[in-house]
């Protein structure tokens, strides 16, 4: 079932500004939505590669996801600050907090929530969609704290289909995701990809090609092979899929 989205850039590399993103603000959640999310509709921005879904949110404290269902899609979760507890239909429960690293497979159905525990904190989360490579699995969840690998610097797996070490496993072979907790003008290499989706979570960051990077811009790129990226004077949070 591996497929991609046939909504390529019409630039090799593609800057999105945070402030172009769709947006829904409906009180307990403020949602910046990378792509077609929802009501909010553009044929032309319906993902890219396999990723399907980039959400960047802040829930209010103490609301939440309400239980709802997913099929056929593995849904990953990354926790920028806050905490967010996870229970699902299969029996899973678990809390996120910043470097623990979620997965939930949803394969031939799962029902679960999402909600803020905090009664006075709120929680600030990407929360990703990428498209399996087998339909109608047995829907699975995983979390792993990966704290201990980012402070080695540089990128790190976060989540792999290719078995990386110290990284959750998603059911799609031509996906993997990377992130780096990047120190003050740190450089590193984007990995390769037929498809890459760049995301600034935080900071400041210049990538070769494209110039300089702030909080919440993001960059698609389509064949472009290990451009440099260097974080800024206070450091850079990135997260980057590499598909295809």
């Amino acid at each position: 079932m591996t497929t991609s989205t046939t909504n390529p850039t019409t630039s090799p590399i593609d800057v999105r500004r945070a402030n172009s993103r769709f947006r829904t603000n409906i009180g307990w959640l403020d949602g910046k939505h990378s792509f077609s999310f929802g009501s909010h509709y553009d044929p032309s921005n319906v993902g890219h590669g396999l990723l399907l879904v980039s959400n960047d949110d802040v829930v209010r404290a103490g609301t939440g996801f309400d239980t709802h269902p997913h099929q056929d899609m593995e849904i990953v979760t990354w926790v920028l600050s806050g905490r967010l507890e996870h229970k699902d239909s299969e029996g899973n429960r678990g809390e996120l907090y910043p470097g623990l690293a979620q997965r939930m497979s949803a394969g031939t159905g799962i029902w679960h929530s999402e909600m803020n525990p905090s009664s006075s904190e709120d929680v600030h989360l990407i929360q990703m969609w990428i498209q399996p490579d087998t339909a109608r699995i047995k829907p699975g969840y995983e979390q792993l704290d990966i704290n201990s690998e980012l402070d080695k610097g540089g990128l790190v797996p976060i989540a792999s289909g290719r078995g990386h070490h110290a990284a959750i496993a998603i059911r799609q072979r031509d996906a993997v995701l990377w992130g780096g907790r990047l120190r003050a003008d740190e450089v590193v290499s984007v990995p390769d990809g037929r498809f890459v989706h760049l995301f600034v979570a935080e900071g400041q960051l210049h990538l070769e090609g494209a110039g300089e990077l702030l909080t919440g811009d993001a960059v698609r790129l389509s064949g472009v092979s290990n451009p440099k990226l260097t974080a800024g004077p206070e450091g850079a949070e990135v997260l980057i899929w590499a598909m295809g």
